[in-house]
């Protein structure tokens, strides 16, 4: 079974629940284009990382999920490294493009849904999350991210997708 990023379930509130998430290690690409294939741009070069393209040719394993933010006329698409590593045990990349960056453990606002990866759903959902922030007292405290669970030839009514936003409570 693959790994999942380490979080704890801190308060449920109607439509989301807010995580504490655990320090972790993110492998991660920047890529230009629209959103709905920035995921696919991106996880060509992090593949080729955690299957041997890097300086120790070392193999890692695959977690979940993939994670992908807009950033200007970018995406930054990440892998969550194994939990067993840190920064210092990974091997570095081969391409100058991937990146690995330590994220210190966060207060995450979740909301889980199934269905296509498209921005129009990214940002419907994220709507809805923010109104729920809003109406509860949370503050976005970063940027907004989507997370993809499955493999693209799940049945997209099957998938487990999440839009994730760091907070701090007003």
């Amino acid at each position: 079974m693959t790994e999942e990023q380490k979080f704890e379930v801190v308060k449920r509130f109607d439509g989301y629940e807010v995580r504490e998430y655990a320090q972790c290690v993110l492998a991660q690409v920047a890529v230009t284009g629209e959103f709905e294939s920035a995921g696919s741009r991106g996880f060509g070069p992090l593949i080729a990382f955690i299957s041997g393209r890097n300086n120790a040719g070392a193999k890692v394993a695959m977690t979940a999920p993939v994670i992908q933010h807009p950033r200007g006329d970018e995406h930054v698409v990440s892998f969550v490294m194994p939990s067993n590593y840190s920064r210092t045990d990974l091997p570095d990349p081969s391409d100058q493009n991937v990146s690995l960056n330590v994220i210190p453990s966060e207060l995450v606002a979740v909301h889980r849904f199934s269905g296509r990866w498209t921005k129009q759903s990214y940002l419907a959902k994220l709507g809805i999350l923010l109104d729920g922030l809003n109406k509860d007292g949370l503050v976005q405290d970063g940027e907004a991210r989507f997370a993809r669970f499955d493999p693209p030839w799940t049945p997209w009514f099957l998938r487990r997708n999440e839009i994730q936003v760091p907070v701090r409570y007003s």
